[in-house]
């Protein structure tokens, strides 16, 4: 009986320190997406400005060559770019994005939709360059917020683990 209630503490205590580290996972998650999608927004402004290609074009081969979380999304306004408008396509594609990102992150790179397809190459590029230097301001605020917090909750959970422990003991 009494094997039988250690197990379970330590089960306890290992289930409150995962949860601390899928928490804390999230930040790193953030920071990385932002690099994929500043890497992404580089990539196309530079099919743009060489290439002359359609942006759905673009978008598809984008989303091939970043990870799937936000290759997903140039994937999806690629799709969406046969129905709407550019603009609206991008809109759409990062509200529904299935990402770590923040309100705020998202409204940074919706921010892009006001330009995209309605205005010529330097219009596009000039927006796209404004984009990234938004994204690199929102990386460094989620790195500063990744070093502050991801140690926190790793010790939260194991210390609330270890506290449940000490309650039931």
């Amino acid at each position: 009986m009494i094997i039988i209630k250690y197990i379970i503490l330590g089960i306890i205590l290992v289930g409150t320190s995962y949860i601390g580290v899928i928490i804390s996972k999230r930040y790193t998650t953030r920071v990385n997406e932002l690099k994929e999608l500043r890497k992404g927004l580089n990539y196309f402004e530079e099919k743009i400005k060489f290439t002359y290609e359609p942006i759905p074009d673009v978008f598809e081969e984008i989303s091939k060559k970043l990870k799937p979380n936000i290759g997903e999304i140039f994937l999806r306004a690629s799709r969406n770019m046969e129905n709407e408008n550019a603009g609206v396509a991008w809109e759409n594609s990062v509200n529904i994005s299935n990402c770590s990102l923040t309100n705020e992150d998202k409204d940074i790179i919706k921010g892009l939709a006001k330009m995209l397809g309605r205005t010529d190459i330097d219009g596009q590029v000039s927006e796209i360059r404004l984009t990234s230097k938004f994204l690199d301001v929102q990386i460094k605020e989620a790195e500063n917020e990744k070093n502050k917090n991801e140690k926190l909750y790793k010790t939260l959970g194991v210390t609330v683990g270890l506290a449940i422990v000490i309650v039931l003991i």
